[in-house]
């Protein structure tokens, strides 16, 4: 239950981020600042943990010895997926993202096929490739509808090319995600703690954001300071507590792979996080009756996640692949 419970707690401040993207998207924030803001803020705060802990220097070894591997894919897993996400927010509510995002539960089942384990046994190491889990799909699977119930209504009230800038980014983000977290997580072999890959990620990501933000400071100049200030919240409740929360969850039940969806399922309830969110500080409209049923359909889908992990937990130990969930740094 308190893996669950932490699960619960960091979808609530990860909801922080879809709120505050679609609030400064609306104030006329560029989306190129809220995307690298955040990064650039998370930044001294990881390094200061990381060094306080004494553990900078075996980061920082680790990624001399594969420098462009990490470049790579701290790219792919933070670049490719919060750019995408803050494009979203100037076409759609930031409920609506939340739940279109829920779709990297799958993403990240249907990424396993590309991922080699090197498994030592009595007969010598044995080199077995990932395997989708065909029982979680299925479950995951009831989530997803939701999220179409939610795209129905929204989809009639917007142009083809609205929907499309609006959904196809964070389906984008939701592969890139798991893909770049599961290849650092190859990379680092075990060696590294979940602060120093968090770190590690971020630092490697950095040319990236920089990138972005000229991007943003050439198209409409320097941030103002309420779109400094809300990056800075969005830095410490989504990069800092919610990350450290998920992550903790998950390495509580790292030895049973429907443990871990069952964690990665309460992720769903972004969704409402959001929702009562963008209520309460944008005074945004309450969904029709098909959003409150595609909400419901995806919290029952968590539920049964819940349910399901605890009725037939897992056999055998976690292979390395699969051992951190795919959500942590939304």
């Amino acid at each position: 239950m308190r893996p669950l419970l932490l699960g619960v707690c960091s979808a609530l401040f990860f909801a922080v981020t879809f709120v505050l993207n679609r609030r400064m998207e609306l104030s006329g924030g560029s989306w190129a600042w809220s995307s690298s803001l955040r990064y650039l803020f998370t930044l001294p705060f990881l390094l200061a943990l990381v060094a306080g802990r004494r553990r900078l220097k075996p980061l920082l070894r680790e990624m001399a010895n594969r420098p462009w591997a990490w470049l790579l894919w701290g790219t792919v897993g933070f670049g490719l997926f919060y750019a995408p996400i803050t494009f979203a927010a100037a076409y759609a509510p930031g409920w609506l993202t939340a739940g279109t995002w829920q779709i990297t539960i799958i993403s990240g089942s249907l990424l396993a096929p590309l991922f080699v384990t090197r498994i030592e046994g009595p007969q010598g190491t044995v080199a077995e490739r990932g395997k989708i889990p065909l029982r979680g799909l299925g479950l995951s699977l009831i989530i997803l509808v939701g999220v179409a119930l939610l795209q129905l209504e929204h989809a009639q009230k917007l142009s083809a090319s609205q929907v499309l800038l609006g959904i196809v980014p964070v389906l984008i983000a939701s592969f890139a995600y798991p893909l770049g977290n599961r290849k650092t997580m190859e990379l680092c072999g075990g060696r590294l703690d979940v602060f120093q890959r968090i770190l590690g990620m971020t630092l490697a990501s950095m040319p990236f954001w920089l990138l972005v933000a000229l991007f943003g400071w050439a198209d409409s100049g320097l941030p103002s300071g309420g779109q400094m200030v809300q990056s800075l919240i969005v830095a410490l409740s989504s990069g800092i507590v919610a990350t450290v929360l998920f992550f903790r969850a998950t390495d509580m039940v790292r030895h049973s792979m429907t443990g871990l969806a069952a964690v990665e399922a309460t992720q769903s309830l972004e969704v409402l996080f959001a929702l009562l969110g963008e209520m309460l500080i944008l005074s945004a409209p309450a969904p029709s009756l098909v959003s409150w049923t595609g909400i419901a359909v995806i919290i029952m889908g968590m539920i049964l996640h819940s349910l399901f992990s605890h009725a037939k937990p897992a056999k055998r130990p976690v292979k390395q692949n699969e051992r951190e969930s795919i959500s942590s740094a939304q």
